[in-house]
């Protein structure tokens, strides 16, 4: 059972920047496709941005494309969110989950380990 673990949430100003972290202790996140989803009050979850298995490709959904980046960090055993010029619209919890296959799915049916979120809130 991989156990994720989600830091680096907060309150930002618009225009901020924040950094989230995934880890799993006991576990490499290496061999697991890993995505980072949201989730606003009222909404369902979506998905935000994914890594693939073993460092492979990545994959944003539009709306924060060219703000976001996700990143490994197999020394620390981490996938991080760095988030930038972050607007009203990103605040949510945020969740990390992992799925071993080989794709990089935006379905949140196809990850099999969640952590149990982090808050984002941005300020206008």
């Amino acid at each position: 059972q991989v156990q994720l673990v989600e830091s680096g949430g907060g309150l930002v100003q618009a225009g901020g920047s924040l950094r989230l972290s995934c880890t799993a202790s006991g576990h490499s996140l290496s061999p697991y496709a890993i995505a980072w989803f949201r989730q606003a009050p009222e909404r369902q979850r979506e998905f935000v941005a994914g890594v693939r298995r073993f460092g492979g490709g990545t994959r944003y959904v539009d709306s924060v494309k060219g703000r976001f980046t996700i990143s490994r960090d197999n020394t620390k055993n981490t996938v991080d969110l760095q988030m930038d010029s972050l607007k009203p619209e990103d605040t949510a919890v945020y969740y990390c989950a992992a799925d071993l296959s080989l794709s990089l799915s935006t379905s949140d049916s196809e990850y099999d380990y969640w952590g149990q979120g982090t808050q984002v809130t941005v300020s206008s």
